[in-house]
């Protein structure tokens, strides 16, 4: 481990311990039911910058959009992804973003502050309860209500799914509107959704037909993912070939990383882009996409394809793709057999 990754765990535990009581005081805080409640300024705080995390918030979004339609929603965020995630999220007012490197940043870091302290919320919801910055911004904003995203221990007896990091955020957050005097609302959480344009998905349909030249549907794969979450070249290819041989009557194509690597040595038909709204639409105009835990797997689950998930590590309760018939496979158990027939079911739901 190198001495920059080595200084970033110490101040990440040290962060952490700093302020894991922070918002203990808040969580009787007295709610006087008496007096007419109303929620037209929400902050929102997710000071992450990996794709995947903007888009988990997504459905936290949409509850908060369909209890309060007229609300204005401000993001603490981080790093630039943010407002193209949001882009066709009209409630969203102001995305405020922490510089991805603070160290490296430190005007911008405390302008940042600054910004949160200048607004009046009625509401400020922090969704990762584990977030040193997450806490402190909640801790820091003027707002009427707070809510830290504390573990709630009977919530996560009630919701079977609570442990995904997309879900509990919803479910805590409706729970915290009941003591606001709010109705119960048992609805399921919404999809992970970028909102693409007709016009993007159309752009999109046209860019798979340059791509393929027919008329046969289209499975698209992405072989990459970060540190272990990614699969070995032997074992992608081995899973290509298979792939071939069941679904002959498709075409495939990869969706290739920023980093322009292929763990198939770019035997199929691929596409590259830095343009995450137009990755998104190429893979919305797409039967399936089969991937790793990554950024690009919730990017296909945010534009409603089809996603099946692959999983090597342990937490695929947490971050496995959800409705539209998506589904995650836990490759420790099974084969490549068993897989196929996951997939299968998949295609046949549609």
């Amino acid at each position: 481990m190198s001495i920059l990754k080595k200084v970033n765990v110490y101040r990440r535990i040290v962060t952490h311990n700093l302020t894991k009581n922070i918002g203990n005081s808040q969580k009787n805080q007295i709610i006087d039911l008496t007096q007419k409640i109303e929620i037209n300024r929400v902050l929102i705080s997710r000071p992450n910058h990996r794709l995947g995390n903007l888009l988990l918030i997504t459905p936290l979004v949409q509850d908060v959009i369909t209890t309060f339609p007229d609300c204005k929603i401000d993001l603490f965020v981080k790093g630039g992804l943010a407002p193209i995630v949001f882009k066709n999220y009209t409630n969203v007012n102001y995305i405020i973003e922490l510089p991805k490197k603070p160290f490296k940043n430190l005007v911008d870091y405390f302008k940042v502050w600054i910004k949160i302290k200048k607004q009046k919320y009625d509401i400020v919801i922090n969704v990762d309860k584990n977030s040193s910055s997450g806490r402190l911004s909640a801790q820091f904003a003027d707002a009427k209500y707070k809510f830290f995203g504390e573990l709630d221990e009977e919530m996560q007896l009630k919701h079977t799914d609570y442990e995904h990091i997309a879900k509990y955020p919803v479910y805590e957050f409706r729970n915290f509107l009941t003591k606001l005097g709010y109705p119960k609302n048992d609805n399921p959480v919404s999809s992970l959704d970028l909102k693409l344009s007709a016009s993007e998905i159309a752009e999109g349909h046209k860019i798979v037909k340059e791509l393929v030249k027919n008329d046969k549907k289209t499975i698209c794969i992405f072989t990459y993912a970060t540190s272990d979450k990614c699969y070995s070249e032997t074992w992608w290819e081995e899973f290509y070939e298979r792939l071939k041989i069941e679904y002959v009557e498709y075409n495939i194509i990869e969706v290739l990383p920023v980093e322009n690597i292929s763990q198939i040595g770019f035997k199929a038909t691929t596409f590259y882009s830095k343009d995450i709204r137009e990755i998104g639409s190429v893979i919305a105009n797409t039967e399936l996409f089969i991937g790793a835990d990554s950024g690009i797997m919730h990017l296909a689950s945010s534009v409603l394809t089809p996603t099946v998930g692959l999983f090597s590590r342990p937490n695929i309760n947490m971050y496995s793709p959800y409705n539209n018939n998506s589904t995650a496979i836990d490759t420790n158990s099974g084969n490549k057999e068993n897989w196929i027939e996951t997939i299968n079911n998949v295609l046949l739901s549609r």
